[in-house]
């Protein structure tokens, strides 16, 4: 049925911030805006609990031609709308044949969260207030304490450890004084969303960094191993910095650039409450540093986290569907700079791995971004596949799309979020593979590749100190 293609149509514009909802139906060919304006807005209210119900039936897995933007608005009618009263067309037969799959996940979806109408399940945080459901995130920094350490002074404080979190559903239904350990970062505690701990005491010593599970996602799938030298390319206020420190578990080296000086100066206080004593901080452009900079010439992993419209950020997911959207003009200038940066951090000669992000949702600075710097590299970078269980990919715009992540509110209970893995094709015969290969693929180095990482480092510069071109710093 027509109806049920354009609101998914609809709804996929929006998810991509193509446009607010009644924008986009209004745009559309569909005749009745005012139903079909109305099922989106029901399908949007309910999203999260039809991402539930679709994943625990396996829908997609078992009609693989089924895409998921018409999948929510196909069991939304089956479930909570109208039932294909209207019609239904040649979705409702196969709608029919997972029907008691999907009625019997949403009757334990009730059961789970101790509710009997489908209403009360919006009152759990998914309606168009999922935002404000995001869990608190809280990454343990690895330079100052451990997991099970800090697990350990939450439990003595009253908190209920869960153990580790098997699914998104456990994270949502995370209530009063338990918390979890996150299942795909292993330094990443999950609280319930009203949890304020800025004034905890291992936060202000620098032992917890808040920060959303989404914006850790850069530094973990960059994964530089200890004695490597990182570029930070855009890098205040500091805390994928800070996380890119734990890894390296400060040895080698973090160049870390930005041009506002107050963000620096905040950056700064930060770095040392956390114990970094890797990382150059430089009121610098970044389009301004040269890849032959003998300083730079071991650089083999950049983290290039650029200026961007944030309509990814939760502040502003918390706003109506379309609100706070950039400007086209905005939007071009930003891509503009996201474009040249990530050409240029290209650039540097003995590069393996880059890692692109933003908080945007906008096809602009995301996808288009990272297809357009691919062209320009003629071959020798690619889009390296990472974590093949992620539910949330990449817009479909060209070849390869499908190994960048997405990340937003409703499908992972994180913060909007985009990240782009580009690693070098061939590899120069000086570097070792095995020192560039994917995180999850590298393994342990021979013992002459250690004997010859010793010696280069112990050629390097002293131990670099936490500086900027800022007094006081």
């Amino acid at each position: 049925m027509a109806l049920y293609a354009a609101a998914a149509a609809v709804l996929a514009g929006v998810e991509s911030r193509q446009g607010s909802i009644k924008g986009l139906v209004y745009a559309s060919s569909f005749q009745n805006v005012k139903q079909l304006y109305a099922l989106v807005c029901e399908t949007q209210r309910y999203s999260a609990v039809l991402d539930s119900v679709i994943s625990s039936a396996g829908l997609l897995r078992a009609e693989k031609k089924l895409r998921p933007h018409l999948a929510k608005v196909l069991v939304y009618e089956l479930l909570l709308g109208r039932g294909f009263r209207g019609g239904g067309g040649r979705w409702k037969p196969l709608l029919n044949r997972h029907q008691a799959r999907l009625k019997a996940e949403l009757a334990r979806l009730k059961v789970r969260r101790g509710v009997s109408r489908n209403e009360d399940l919006l009152e759990v945080g998914c309606g168009p207030g999922a935002a404000s459901q995001v869990p608190r995130f809280v990454r343990v920094n690895t330079l100052k304490t451990c997991s099970d350490d800090a697990i350990d002074y939450f439990k003595r404080q009253g908190f209920s450890y869960q153990g580790r979190a098997s699914s998104l559903e456990d994270l949502r239904a995370l209530k009063g004084k338990c918390f979890l350990l996150d299942p795909l970062l292993p330094e990443l505690l999950v609280f319930p969303a009203q949890t304020d701990l800025h004034e905890h005491p291992l936060y202000q010593a620098g032992h917890l960094i808040l920060q959303d599970k989404a914006s850790c996602l850069p530094a973990m799938l960059l994964a530089p191993p200890p004695g490597s030298h990182v570029i930070d390319a855009c890098a205040a206020p500091g805390n994928k910095t800070s996380h890119l420190a734990a890894l390296l578990k400060n040895q080698g080296k973090i160049f870390a650039f930005d041009l506002d000086a107050k963000r620096l100066a905040s950056m700064a206080t930060l770095l040392a409450r956390a114990g970094v004593s890797c990382c150059q901080l430089a009121e610098e452009d970044f389009l301004a540093v040269s890849p032959s900079d003998q300083r730079y010439r071991q650089v083999q992993y950049i983290l290039l986290d650029p200026s961007c419209s944030g309509s990814g950020m939760l502040t502003r997911q918390l706003e109506e569907p379309g609100t706070g959207l950039p400007s086209k003009e905005r939007l071009r200038a930003l891509a503009g700079f996201q474009q040249r940066a990530l050409c240029h951090a290209l650039t540097f000669p003995s590069l393996q791995r880059l890692v692109y992000s933003t908080c945007s949702l906008c096809q602009e600075e995301n996808e288009d971004v990272v297809q357009e710097a691919l062209q320009q590299s003629s071959g020798t970078f690619r889009l390296a596949p990472v974590i093949p269980s992620w539910p949330h990919r990449g817009l479909n715009t060209f070849p390869g799309a499908e190994h960048c992540l997405r990340a937003s509110p409703e499908t992972t209970l994180t913060g909007g979020f985009f990240i782009a893995v580009l690693e070098r094709v061939e590899v120069p015969s000086s570097v070792s593979q095995t020192e560039v290969s994917a995180p999850e693929l590298r393994s342990s180095p021979s013992p002459a590749l250690k004997k010859k990482r010793r010696r280069r480092n112990a050629a390097a510069a002293p131990s670099m100190l936490l500086c900027t071109k800022q007094e006081g710093n």
